[in-house]
C-alpha cells in the first residue's frame, strides 16, 4: 500500500486518492504492491456497476426515511461468498427482503426503501491482524475480495486479483437483481402468497394471521378498482438498491467516476450505499476522508464508544452542506446498552440541526460464542436480544422526538442454523445443524420474516407517535 503522512489532516481540496495521504485502519497488507496497483489500473478502466442517478434517487428516499415518511430496510450476507456465488442465493435473499418488506410497508403504512447487503459485500474488518491455530499464526481473513478462509499460508496472503473476481461476482448479482426487480419477480401477489405459507408453518400463525388478512383485503380492494399486474407497475416492480461497506479503498477508488450527467461530482460506482464502519470512523482517518468526497447516500456505524461531541463533528465533515439523505447513521448497540447511550446521541445531532437517517443494527452488539463439545465454539446471537435492541432502538427516538427510520440486518434467505431462538426455539444444539457462515451469524429466512411480522405490529402500535410527535427543532 502506499505510504501515508501520519499527521492529522486539514481540510484540503478532496480528490479520490486524497485518503492515502491519512492514516488508515484495517488495511491488508499486500506483499507485492505493483500487482496490487496494476489492478486498481484495471478495474478504474471498466465499466461502472451502479449509476449517478440511481444513487440519487436512493437519497432522496433515504430523505423522506428521515423525516418518518418511508421506511429503510437493509439487509443481506454478513459477507458474500465466492464459493456461495448462485443464482439460487441471490434469489432467496431477495424474496425474503421482499416478504419483509410488504409486511413492513402494511404494518408501518410507509413506503420500504429496500437495499440488499449484496452485489459488493465482500469485506470485514477484524478484531486481529493474526489468527492462530494448533500454535500456528497466519493473517485474519477478511473476506473474499482479499484473501480466503482456508487456514493455509495460500489462502491467507491477500491476493489483489481476487478484486476482479468480487467486480465480476458483483456485475452478474446486480444483473439478476435487476430482472428480479423489474421482471415480474417482485409482483405484490406473489410476495404476499409466499408470506401467506410462511404464516402457515409458523407456530406463530395466529399472531401474524390478522396482517396476512389485512394483506389479502386490500389487494382484492386494488384489483376491484381496476389496478392489477398489468396495468400499474407499482404492483409488479420494486426500486431496490445495494450498498456495502466501504473497507477496501483501493477498490472503491479504482471505480469511483466523475459521469457526464453529474459534471464536477465523484461516484462511487461500486454500490448505490457506502457505509463507514464503527472500527474506521476516525475523524482524519483515511475512510471518512475518501467518503466525505463522494456523492452517494453514505452511512456510519454508530457503536456505543462514540462520543456525542465527535459524532458532531463527523456529521459536519461528511455532510458539510447538511444534505437531508446524504448520511444515515446506523446504531448498533447491543441490546443492554442502547437505552443508555444512544439517546446522548441521538440529542446531540437533534440540537445541532443535523440533517441525518437513523436506523438500526440489532446484529452487531449482540454477538457471543458458546460451546458445542467436539464441534468447538460457534458465534451466534440470540434471536430476543436482536429484538429487544430493535424496540428499545424505537424507544429512544420517540423520547428524543426523532425518527427511527429502518433497520440494518445480517440475514439470509436459506433456512441456516446460525442465531439461536425465533418461533421455532433454535437451540445451542441445533448450531451444528446448518451452520454456514464463515463470519458472522445470519438470521435464517424464519427467522427473518418473524422479525419483519414483529416489526410491524411494533409499527403499526407507535404510527400515531411516529407522525404526530414534532421533530425536535435546531437549538
Amino acid at each position: 500500500m502506499t505510504p501515508r503522512n501520519e499527521t492529522p489532516r486539514h481540510e484540503s481540496k478532496w480528490h479520490p486518492a486524497s485518503w492515502r495521504d491519512q492514516p488508515i485502519r484495517q488495511v491488508p497488507s499486500y506483499p507485492d504492491a505493483s500487482a496490487l496497483e496494476a489492478m486498481e489500473r484495471k478495474l478504474a478502466r471498466y465499466p461502472v456497476l451502479v449509476f449517478a442517478g440511481e444513487a440519487d434517487r436512493l437519497k432522496a428516499q433515504l430523505a423522506l426515511a428521515g423525516e418518518g415518511k418511508a421506511f429503510v430496510l437493509q439487509g443481506g450476507d454478513c459477507a458474500e461468498s465466492f464459493a456461495d456465488f448462485t443464482s439460487n442465493t441471490i434469489r432467496d435473499t431477495f424474496r425474503v427482503l421482499l416478504q419483509m418488506a410488504v409486511v413492513l410497508t402494511f404494518g408501518g403504512g410507509t413506503p420500504v426503501v429496500k437495499m440488499g447487503r449484496m452485489a459488493g459485500q465482500f469485506a470485514k474488518p477484524r478484531s486481529s491482524d493474526t489468527e492462530t491455530q494448533g500454535g500456528v499464526s497466519l493473517p485474519s481473513y477478511r473476506g473474499d475480495i482479499i484473501n480466503g478462509p482456508d487456514f493455509t499460508p495460500e489462502a491467507r496472503t491477500p491476493d489483489p486479483s481476487r478484486m476482479e473476481f468480487a467486480y465480476m461476482q458483483a456485475a452478474a448479482t446486480l444483473n439478476l437483481l435487476r430482472a428480479f426487480a423489474t421482471g415480474g419477480y417482485a409482483d405484490l401477489h406473489e410476495v404476499h402468497r409466499w408470506n401467506l405459507g410462511f404464516v402457515a408453518r409458523s407456530p406463530l400463525a395466529d399472531r401474524y394471521a390478522d396482517l396476512a388478512r389485512r394483506i389479502d383485503e386490500t389487494l382484492r380492494f386494488m384489483a376491484a378498482c381496476g389496478m392489477n399486474s398489468a396495468n400499474a407497475p407499482q404492483i409488479r416492480e420494486t426500486d431496490f438498491y445495494t450498498g456495502h461497506e466501504a473497507l477496501l479503498l483501493p477498490f472503491e477508488q479504482a471505480l469511483t467516476r466523475d459521469p457526464s450527467t453529474h459534471p464536477g461530482q465523484w461516484y462511487a460506482t461500486s454500490a448505490h450505499f457506502l457505509w463507514i464502519g464503527d472500527r474506521t470512523r476516525q475523524l482524519d482517518g483515511a475512510h471518512v476522508e475518501f467518503m466525505r468526497g463522494i456523492s452517494n447516500p453514505i452511512g456510519m456505524k454508530v457503536g456505543p464508544s462514540q462520543d456525542p461531541d465527535d459524532l458532531l463533528r463527523l456529521t459536519e465533515r461528511l455532510n458539510p452542506r447538511n444534505e437531508a439523505g446524504r448520511l444515515t447513521l446506523i446504531a448498533r448497540m447491543g441490546a443492554d446498552k442502547v437505552s443508555e447511550k444512544l439517546p446522548p446521541l441521538a440529542r446531540a445531532v437533534a440540537r445541532a440541526g443535523r440533517k441525518v437517517t437513523w436506523i438500526c443494527d440489532p446484529m452487531h452488539g449482540n454477538t457471543h460464542s458458546v460451546f458445542s463439545g467436539a464441534a468447538g465454539a460457534y458465534k451466534t446471537r440470540s434471536f430476543d436480544a436482536i429484538l429487544k435492541e430493535t424496540r428499545a432502538f424505537f424507544d429512544v427516538h420517540h423520547a428524543e422526538g426523532t425518527v427511527p427510520a429502518g433497520v440494518h440486518v445480517e440475514m439470509t434467505g436459506r433456512e441456516v442454523t446460525e442465531c439461536l431462538g425465533g418461533a421455532h426455539r433454535l437451540s445451542e444444539a441445533d448450531l451444528s445443524g446448518n451452520y454456514a457462515t464463515f463470519c458472522d451469524p445470519r438470521l435464517n429466512a424464519e427467522q427473518s420474516l418473524e422479525l419483519a411480522f414483529l416489526l410491524a405490529e411494533e409499527l403499526k402500535a407507535r404510527r400515531a407517535d411516529m407522525t404526530g410527535l414534532p421533530l425536535r427543532a435546531a437549538q
